[in-house]
């Protein structure tokens, strides 16, 4: 892995935005569909704002301020949108997602972050169970958490019911914002299965990797990769991610049958029965 990228998506003087931006071109690089397109350009997201910004600018109370913003980036710039079973790889890209309007979870909550910040508003990510959700802080009192790619807001009533769902002391209980490097491995995750879907095994083995930089020995991850590596015929290398992976989760219904499966190889002729 290169240890300039490594240290480039571990910055603190980079966004979340940029290194998103900064992985689409690793997992990327080389590929035709690299070609800079009309729909590939991040020009927009400089007139969304401004837009945004006007429209804002006379109006005084936070609250009102913040629901005026959403208001148009949901409707006038239309960002609504609905959860797919499966986004398509297209939508893994920052600026082919922004100007398709069709952006997967994490790109297009890095996005609207970009926006509302740029807008004079404190805002940050939070994992409210089992996704990422924006927070929008009107003032010290009062704040806004809403799903990215819907627009929907939660009512405390709900929020409380998703918090219960956390483990850990109540009392103690606190939304605390979530680090770069856990969006970009839940953002990592998806695309690398929208990758394996598309049978592209080489750029979705790039996104275990990175996965695997930024969280070593992750057993899930590690049996991806032994699964993309024997697509590869790897199969040498991937009996070694498949051992891990047996050894750690050893409860797994997965690692059951690869512990039988690998019992049963003939390494030497790459047979996994």
């Amino acid at each position: 892995m290169n240890e300039l990228f490594l240290s480039e998506l571990k910055s603190v003087d980079k966004d979340l935005l940029q290194k998103l931006v900064l992985v689409e071109e690793h997992v990327f690089a080389g590929s035709a569909a690299q070609a800079l397109h009309a729909d590939e350009s991040l020009d927009s997201l400089e007139l969304i704002i401004s837009q945004c910004v006007a429209i804002i600018s006379e109006i005084e109370s936070p609250l009102e301020k913040a629901e005026a913003l959403l208001n148009e980036l949901y409707f006038q710039h239309l960002f609504i949108d609905r959860y797919q079973t499966r986004w398509p790889v297209s939508a893994y890209s920052v600026a082919k997602g922004l100007n398709q309007r069709a952006m997967s979870p994490v790109i297009k909550a890095a996005l609207v972050k970009e926006i509302i910040t740029a807008c004079g508003f404190e805002t940050d990510l939070v994992f409210i169970p089992n996704k990422i959700m924006v927070r929008l802080c009107c003032d010290e009192q009062y704040a806004i958490i809403f799903d990215a790619v819907t627009g929907e807001s939660l009512d405390w009533t709900e929020l409380e019911v998703r918090l219960d769902e956390l483990v850990g002391d109540p009392g103690e209980r606190e939304l605390k914002a979530i680090s770069d490097s856990v969006a970009l491995v839940e953002h990592l995750s998806a695309l690398k299965n929208a990758l394996i879907h598309e049978q592209a095994f080489d750029k979705a083995l790039t996104c275990v990797d990175i996965i695997l930089s930024l969280n070593p020995d992750d057993p899930v991850q590690r049996r991806d990769r032994g699964f993309l590596l024997h697509q590869l015929d790897c199969f040498k290398v991937a009996v070694d991610d498949y051992r891990y992976f047996v050894e750690q989760c050893p409860k797994d219904p997965a690692a059951k049958i690869l512990k039988i499966q690998l019992e049963n190889i003939d390494i030497d002729n790459n047979v996994l029965h």
